[in-house]
């Protein structure tokens, strides 16, 4: 019988002790090789050189050269997806922003429970990234007639994405004017970074963006996404749209669910709703988008060829939910056309 074959990892961290500590983590899953370990960036290249791995995992806070730099270097001349392993900071969005395709926290306490849960939670997304075909990302340019157009207050935009989905998030939001009908957002994330990367994109796009809150109401031109800890719901409220966030169990294999958003905007806003599902692996927002559009909604997919991971959007394809499957440039422009007609 053919054993299958392994994905071969290299560790860049400038910590000798964390470097064989996610070597030793990484190496007891059969499906997984360490190939080799650097402390900076310039070793790195070297071991790339000699090991060719499939998955790189980097620290951001390296001597020499930080790894967001590094990420922008290697990935300008080889296509290996990275995976940033880093303490809680935004300058995870700067490493996803660069082309690093996800990232996981350190543990605070490194504890042997903190340790494990890191290692546990690593190795899910080495698989995960070990099927992202890598391409080149074009710049997004916002053109004129997005910014002039008018829109109906009463419509709502909901939208869910994955692994990938933090960097496709920010380009569809960085290109949509300030007065898009209300948002709301369902993007796999833990808890805190979702708080960062609300802030990040309120400060970066033309929106007002924030994590939500049990009681928010959505208003033309706001962004709610959900906490990384709790499902998020639309409820209408007379002719407004109010956020309810919850604690619950997993639902799809997610808390927060992209189905359980799209679920309540089924039921809360009818044909008044856009579905948008973006990059992810999985299935988690295929049966809600299914939903919505059973319930008038127009809903959209991102497509194979722009996805970091075409799972979610391609499940909700092929179930029919999707209206019309779009590249992720495509998908401002097309919000934009459709909202400003209705």
């Amino acid at each position: 019988m053919v054993q299958p074959k392994k994905i071969r990892v290299l560790i860049v961290d400038d910590s000798l002790v964390f470097r064989e500590v996610l070597s030793r983590g990484l190496a007891a899953d059969p499906r997984i090789e360490v190939v080799a370990k650097a402390s900076n960036p310039f070793e790195a290249r070297d071991k790339i050189l000699e090991t060719n791995p499939d998955i790189i995992t980097c620290d951001i806070e390296m001597p020499r050269m930080n790894g967001i730099e590094f990420i922008r270097r290697l990935l300008s001349q080889y296509p290996i997806p990275v995976i940033v392993v880093s303490s809680v900071s935004d300058a995870v969005f700067d490493a996803m922003n660069a082309g690093a395709v996800e990232f996981v926290s350190k543990p605070d306490d490194r504890s042997s429970k903190g340790v494990e849960t890191l290692v546990s939670d690593l190795i899910a997304k080495i698989v995960i990234a070990s099927k992202v075909q890598m391409r080149r990302r074009p710049s997004v340019q916002v053109e004129e007639r997005v910014a002039q157009a008018q829109f109906d207050p009463s419509r709502v935009i909901g939208i869910g994405a994955s692994t990938g989905g933090t960097e496709a998030i920010y380009r569809v939001l960085r290109a949509l004017p300030a007065n898009i009908p209300g948002i709301v957002i369902v993007q796999h994330i833990p808890p805190v970074f979702s708080t960062m990367f609300a802030q990040r994109m309120n400060t970066q796009t033309a929106l007002n963006v924030k994590e939500a809150a049990t009681g928010d109401f959505l208003e033309p031109g706001t962004v709610l996404i959900a906490p990384g800890d709790k499902h998020m719901q639309l409820r209408k409220v007379g002719d407004r749209y109010k956020v309810e966030v919850s604690e619950g169990e997993k639902v799809s294999g997610h808390c927060p669910s992209v189905d359980v958003l799209f679920s309540s905007m089924a039921k809360a806003c009818g044909d008044r709703a856009v579905g948008v599902l973006l990059t992810g692996m999985g299935r988690d927002g295929a049966r809600g988008l299914l939903s919505m559009r059973r319930s008038g909604a127009y809903t959209l997919g991102q497509d194979e060829k722009s996805s970091v991971v075409y799972g979610m959007p391609k499940a909700a394809y092929d179930m029919g939910a999707v209206a019309k499957q779009l590249s992720l440039d495509a998908i401002p422009g097309e919000l934009v056309q459709y909202l400003s007609k209705r």
